[in-house]
């Protein structure tokens, strides 16, 4: 029993007493300031990465504070869990947008900044006279990150754009489910996600850019939450236009290739098996013991498995539903089959390989005396990596003096 205790302890007090020991070293962005204007998903998870990667981001927070810190389970202090990961790095400053003297804290704010990131439905900055123009005369070199539903302009930039929507719209739903029933959303809100990284590339490309000395001016980064889940349909576009050819929503399989499916153990747990490479689905066939004249052997080529889907699938669900998951992974894992369980959270922070990848990292609540987990943020760079520095501010406008004094100096 202690013996387990302790193995179980110290690959964590390893990694505390090496960070502790180890020389700091500067995040690939330190210097970069970003001023956070967003508010929720899209626009703040782009602050946060940013902000992981060294950039010093100050977060703007109406009265009251960003909604997410009240957002789905909440600690003793009416602080949401998900807000500790979401805010970490971030200073938070407290500011009316609507009042003079908070426009004018922003506009004095973007005079020092390099990136300004901002996710209002479209005109509203320009409203409060705090739009690319207004701020341009201010710092030409600023880079003005927009995120909405549509975009900046087109015939639906004005309309409400919540992620649920625009995924909808940028073809994501109508390809995810079974063919039979209305489609489904997962329970993340992917559209916003996916914008925010979006949003990072164009920054980052924005920051190069600048540093040409025939440029040397900052630009608008002008991210849509529907193209940036458009851009994740691979060949649907190109599939229709030359063959007339819509991709529908096919359940747990991919169209056009085969096997890739999920199959179900006897212990009624679900396992995921990617066979879809000849040599991969003829080793399948010799792990499920085949016999060479069987007709699955005949499927040599995808085409002829695309064909003969329902055929295979039986086969392989057949075959699985055989015994445990874990005995029918063992076999694959020899040999050399893609495959695994469907993970819950729960699996993944007992994992191993998770572990040992330092998945998780662990943040002080002061407030709580307590720790709580957070995930890291990919990706891993060998030389400067990431790392989260501080959780979550507890209270919005904590960490106004300091920024007043470090970025204006008053």
């Amino acid at each position: 029993g202690q013996a387990r205790f302790w193995a179980s302890k110290l690959p964590g007090m390893y990694r505390a007493a090496r960070r502790m020991f180890s020389v700091k070293k500067k995040g690939p962005l330190d210097g970069v300031k970003v001023l956070e204007l967003g508010q929720l998903i899209a626009g703040p998870w782009a602050g946060t990465i940013l902000g992981y990667f060294g950039a010093d981001v100050v977060k703007v927070e109406p009265k009251g504070g960003d909604p997410i810190r009240g957002w789905r389970k909440l600690d003793e202090t009416g602080t949401s869990f998900w807000w500790r990961g979401h805010a970490r790095n971030k200073r938070s400053i407290e500011v009316d947008l609507k009042s003079e003297d908070g426009k004018d804290l922003v506009k004095r704010l973007s005079g020092v900044s390099d990136v300004l990131i901002e996710n209002f439905r479209p005109g509203k900055m320009e409203e409060w006279g705090l739009g690319p123009e207004d701020l341009k005369a201010i710092n030409e070199k600023l880079i003005y990150t927009r995120i909405s539903g549509y975009g900046q302009t087109g015939p639906y930039s004005k309309k409400p754009g919540f992620a649920s929507v625009c995924e909808a719209v940028g073809g994501f739903r109508y390809v995810n489910g079974f063919p039979d029933r209305p489609s489904v959303r997962p329970n993340l809100s992917m559209g916003d996600t996916i914008a925010g990284l979006q949003a990072v590339i164009g920054i980052l490309l924005a920051l190069q850019a600048r540093t040409n000395p025939a440029e040397g001016k900052g630009q608008v980064v002008d991210v849509a939450i529907y193209e940036s889940i458009y851009n994740f349909l691979e060949g649907s576009v190109s599939e229709y236009d030359g063959a007339g050819v819509i991709r529908e929503c096919s359940g747990s399989t991919l169209t056009g290739i085969v096997p890739s499916n999920l199959y179900r153990g006897s212990d009624d747990k679900d396992i995921i098996i990617g066979a879809n490479g000849d040599s991969l689905y003829s080793r399948l066939l010799d792990a499920m013991d085949i016999a060479t004249e069987d007709s699955l052997r005949s499927f040599d080529s995808n085409a002829k498995r695309v064909d003969n889907q329902t055929q295979i699938d039986k086969a392989i669900g057949d075959w699985v539903a055989k015994r445990p998951a874990s005995e029918t992974l063992a076999m694959l894992e020899k040999a050399r089959i893609p495959s695994g369980l469907i993970y819950s959270v729960e699996d993944m922070m007992s994992d191993p390989h998770y572990i040992a990848r330092e998945q998780f990292e662990t943040v002080h609540i002061e407030e709580l005396n307590k720790d709580l987990k957070i995930p890291a943020i990919a990706p891993r760079l060998s030389l400067n990596p990431g790392e989260t520095r501080f959780p979550g501010r507890s209270k919005p406008g904590e960490d106004a003096a300091d920024v007043l004094k470090d970025w204006l100096g008053e």
